[in-house]
């Protein structure tokens, strides 16, 4: 910090110094100057850029486990996963495999997929509806700006300072006459 310079002599030390003086801030009284290397100021100004736009397009992936034989508590985890990176910002691709004889009861994954897209919509929109590929159901949501406001505005109005909730996952009752 050198204080308020006059033009020329900023000059002067920037050129005896062997670098260049680039205005940093032109709006300000006086202008904000710095004495520095020019194309370094600008390939780091190039690299700020890039970093801001490669994180918006990013696409995660959720996999609703190895076969259809998945506990309710682990797909309650995978929504709660995918929660967050919709709140990020993020696009989230679902996939649920089949293995083997599942192929033969496809409804089940169909239904799994569609309970996951239900429980996410209230943050996101569904871009690709689910469809099968192979031994793959695939399906992305992107996610819903106003959506994600509305929830957070929600969630600051209940004090909770936009934590995820965990889901509350119903368990088949048990046919095995437990008697207690």
């Amino acid at each position: 910090m050198v204080g308020i310079v006059e033009t020329d002599e900023a000059r002067r030390r920037a050129n005896d110094l062997g670098l260049d003086l680039v205005e940093i801030s032109p709006d300000a009284r006086p202008p904000v100057c710095k004495i520095m290397d020019y194309g370094k100021f600008k390939y780091e100004e190039a690299k700020k850029q890039k970093a801001g736009k490669s994180k918006a397009s990013e696409l995660k992936e959720v996999r609703l486990g190895r076969s259809m034989k998945i506990d309710p508590h682990d797909v309650g985890i995978r929504v709660q996963q995918a929660r967050r990176f919709l709140l990020e910002g993020h696009k989230v691709q679902l996939v649920a495999s089949y293995k083997g004889r599942e192929m033969a009861h496809r409804d089940i994954g169909e239904r799994l997929v569609n309970d996951v897209i239900n429980r996410l919509l209230d943050l996101g929109k569904l871009e690709a509806a689910p469809r099968l590929n192979g031994k793959r159901i695939n399906a992305i949501i992107s996610p819903d700006k106003n959506k994600i406001e509305q929830w957070k505005r929600k969630e600051q109005a209940a004090g909770r300072k936009g934590e995820i909730e965990a889901v509350e996952i119903k368990d088949e009752p048990d046919d095995e006459g437990d008697d207690e």
